[in-house]
């Protein structure tokens, strides 16, 4: 599981069942704080967000399978929420909507 800030959607013309009709997510994967880490990845919104939401982030095989109800896919990676705040050694290091 990570933390990423979505920075764009994906458009596809890949025609795998599994996908059809998910919304798919350009994420970068951050630090609490915000820094970049890791790769960009692409993922599946399972929580509503939209662009500029900081997103909790699952990208393990087997729990993708089981929160899309296919385990033979193929799907990994799976935003499963959208983050409200991240409080650090009594610091609030994120705030959704703040500056």
């Amino acid at each position: 599981m990570f933390l990423a800030d979505v920075i764009g959607t994906v458009v596809s013309p890949v025609q795998i069942p599994i996908l059809d009709g998910e919304k798919l997510l350009l994420l970068r994967r951050v630090q609490p704080n915000g820094e970049r880490r890791g790769e960009t990845r692409i993922g599946i919104d399972r929580a509503g967000a939209g662009l500029g939401d900081r997103v909790i982030v699952i990208d393990e095989g087997n729990s993708g399978r089981q929160l899309l109800g296919d385990p033979e896919g193929a799907v990994k990676t799976v935003v499963v929420g959208v983050v409200d705040s991240i409080e650090s050694a009594g610091e609030t290091v994120y705030e959704h909507g703040a500056g």
